[in-house]
């Protein structure tokens, strides 16, 4: 498979990240119902923002599909009118740009469900570090801070990794992906690795 991105494979993955920030903008609701739940209830949900990179990358296959899919699902939740503002798109940056590192490192040839985990956990690591940045979290009691990175772990492995991995594993089986890249015996047997 060619490593270059095509045009088609830009516009795919635009399309894609723009389903996911619509997705984006609809799940800040479904944060600020659940965050009074208390005992960070609502980073069991957080992993839901990290999904474009992985889901992309998936179906894509190729460098620079996570970082720009991130970005594109920013811009598209910011457009929307994210409660978040601006800062939406610096997060999609370095939570793209972590999940992207996290696929270079497996020099973009592995699509196992472990390495879109480790790409999710990715994301996780950078969002925690945007949070420490703009000053979130880094006030909270020890472990209070514990008990908030292990539940957006928790949800990110979750969301980003498991169910984006089985979402493009149905996909893969109902020949959608066919569009984007011919499906063949060996794209199977690489999501069952």
């Amino acid at each position: 498979m060619k490593k270059g991105l095509k045009l088609t494979d830009i516009l795919v993955t635009i399309v894609i990240a723009i389903a996911f920030g619509i997705v984006y903008i609809l799940w800040g609701s479904l944060y600020y119902v659940v965050k009074p739940i208390g005992l960070h209830a609502d980073q069991l949900i957080y992993g839901m923002w990290f999904i474009a990179a992985t889901v992309a990358y998936l179906i894509i296959r190729k460098p620079g599909v996570a970082l720009i899919a991130e970005i594109a699902a920013a811009s598209g939740e910011f457009i929307l009118g994210s409660p978040f503002g601006l800062t939406v798109l610096l997060y999609g940056v370095i939570q793209g740009l972590f999940a992207e590192l996290v696929f270079m490192a497996f020099r973009y040839k592995r699509y196992s469900a472990s390495v879109v985990v480790l790409a999710a956990i990715g994301s996780c690591v950078g969002s925690i570090i945007m949070d420490f940045a703009y000053g979130e979290i880094g006030g909270l009691a020890a472990w209070n801070l514990m008990l908030f990175m292990t539940a957006r772990l928790i949800g990110s492995v979750l969301f980003a990794g498991v169910f984006a991995y089985y979402l493009v594993k149905i996909l893969e089986a109902t020949g959608v992906t066919n569009l984007v890249r011919p499906a063949s015996k060996s794209d199977y047997d690489a999501l069952d690795q």
